[in-house]
């Protein structure tokens, strides 16, 4: 139904036109409720444009889809094509909002506490079970909000619109969620593209370590590769190893200002905190910067990972859906493994690193204690299954990605026989919208889906490393 586009943080009003999909909210319990999902319709810029949209599918599990479309736009996704984004269920601007600002304001003074103790822990657990009685108290049920279902939702998306052929395009969740579609729903899809990949038949806990293990070392490797880096910053592995140690042993904690300034806020940088601030490289710590950041914490200096630490001490206006995001992990990516399997992950990625840091997957800490508070069912057999197509798939991945590692875009494309998979170097988490040969790379798939220009990638190589003087030659 049509409807009044949503008011968002952005400056801009969304350019296109809005409206409500109206769904049950469990396709398995008929009669039942149902909910409400904000579809936004951006048309192309073009004069010509084709006739098969692109339909976005945001990340997360819980991302704000609707925010997605500035970065989109400017991607240039409805150059030739209208661009179809909808939040998924559950998540921002969809009624009803699985919002928990209990956990937002656990995470807003999470900064300035261990990463990794057991009292943070608990904090975490209590702001998952306080959000979990508020929304289950409204009517909510949380076994309903899995990929599942939301593959369906866009399935019915599609034939609410009468659009009998698009394209798809997600990114990290996004990719779990259209290989999920294509497997299910495989009707009316021209093209998939997956950037920043998450293979819904191996996504886990444990998974996360390989992926920041990835990452991680293709940065060191990188700078091993800039003559200017490498002479700068040797040994990067065994300066982070030491500062991961050292931080564990005996966290610093320090008053600073966050990089979009305000008022200063105290931060602690342990072991865990080194360690996330890394795998969620970008925004407030570049990758150009990693080995800068690094040297100086070896030198005494924390400033640049403090400052990235203290980022996260402001709560959004618009939040991450944690309501969509726990169900999903909790019902599909932690069953099936344990916390021990986290730590042999954990320590076959990073062996040297203390346990107590390798006992929590990256991102995600006590998760396996928050999941039993959460309490939704086991969906790994419907779920954790390998998509097998001929659709034609482009599949891109960034090389610093420390989230989705690289290597597992190729590792999806076994068993997508039309695809075409390329690595942006130098490029980490969500890569179109940082690339403009990703960007080019799409927009020649999307207008020949079995023959895309890939031409750009061959020419590209990382961005120069930040150098700072070297204080033992000045």
């Amino acid at each position: 139904m049509p409807g009044p586009c949503p008011q968002t943080p952005e400056p801009e009003p969304i350019p296109g036109r809005c409206g409500l999909l109206e769904v049950p909210e469990s396709r398995s319990h008929r009669g039942g409720r149902t909910i409400k999902l904000t579809v936004a319709i951006i048309p192309a810029t073009s004069t010509k444009p084709a006739k098969d949209p692109v339909v976005f599918m945001e990340g997360g599990p819980g991302g704000d889809a609707i925010g997605a479309i500035p970065f989109l736009i400017d991607s240039g996704v409805n150059r030739d094509r209208d661009l179809i984004v909808m939040t998924q269920r559950g998540g921002p601007y969809s009624q009803p909002y699985l919002a928990c600002p209990e956990i937002d304001r656990f995470s807003a003074d999470a900064v300035g506490l261990p990463y990794d103790a057991p009292s943070t822990g608990r904090l975490l657990v209590s702001a998952a079970k306080e959000c979990r009685v508020r929304l289950t108290a409204d009517g909510i049920d949380l076994r309903a909000y899995n990929t599942t279902e939301n593959a369906a939702d866009f399935a019915a998306l599609r034939k609410a619109l009468g659009i009998k052929k698009w394209n798809v395009y997600g990114y990290s969740y996004g990719t779990d969620l259209a290989l999920t579609y294509l497997r299910r729903h495989p009707q009316g899809i021209r093209s998939v593209t997956i950037d920043s990949v998450v293979p819904p038949q191996i996504v886990s806990l444990p998974w996360a370590w390989d992926s920041a293990q990835e990452g991680i070392n293709t940065i060191f490797a990188a700078c091993e590769a800039q003559p200017a880096c490498k002479s700068r910053y040797p040994d990067l592995s065994r300066k982070l190893t030491e500062q991961v140690r050292r931080l564990e042993a005996n966290p610093l904690t320090l008053t600073v200002q966050p990089p979009g300034g305000g008022s200063p806020v105290k931060v602690v940088l342990d072991g865990g905190t080194l360690v996330n601030l890394l795998v969620t490289n970008g925004g407030a710590l570049p990758s150009a910067d990693v080995p800068a950041a690094i040297d100086e914490l070896a030198r005494g200096n924390p400033e640049r990972f403090a400052r990235a630490q203290a980022a996260g001490a402001g709560t959004p206006v618009v939040a991450q859906a944690h309501g969509l995001t726990h169900s999903v992990v909790c019902s599909e990516w932690a069953p099936g493994f344990s916390e021990s399997d986290v730590l042999e992950a954990g320590r076959r990625a990073f062996p040297g690193w203390p346990d107590t840091v390798l006992a929590h997957a990256p991102q995600l800490p006590f998760e396996y204690d928050l999941c039993r508070v959460w309490n939704v069912p086991d969906r790994t057999a419907i779920q954790r299954v390998t998509t097998y197509s001929k659709v034609p798939t482009l599949i891109i991945s960034g090389t610093f990605d420390a989230k989705t590692g690289a290597s597992w875009g190729p590792y999806a494309g076994r068993t997508l026989p039309c695809s075409t998979a390329v690595q942006i170097p130098g490029i980490g988490h969500f890569v179109v919208p940082q690339s403009p040969c990703a960007q080019s790379v799409l927009a020649s798939f999307l207008a020949r889906p079995t023959a895309p220009d890939t031409g750009c990638v061959a020419g590209l190589a990382p961005k120069p490393f930040t150098i700072t003087p070297d204080p033992e030659r000045t």
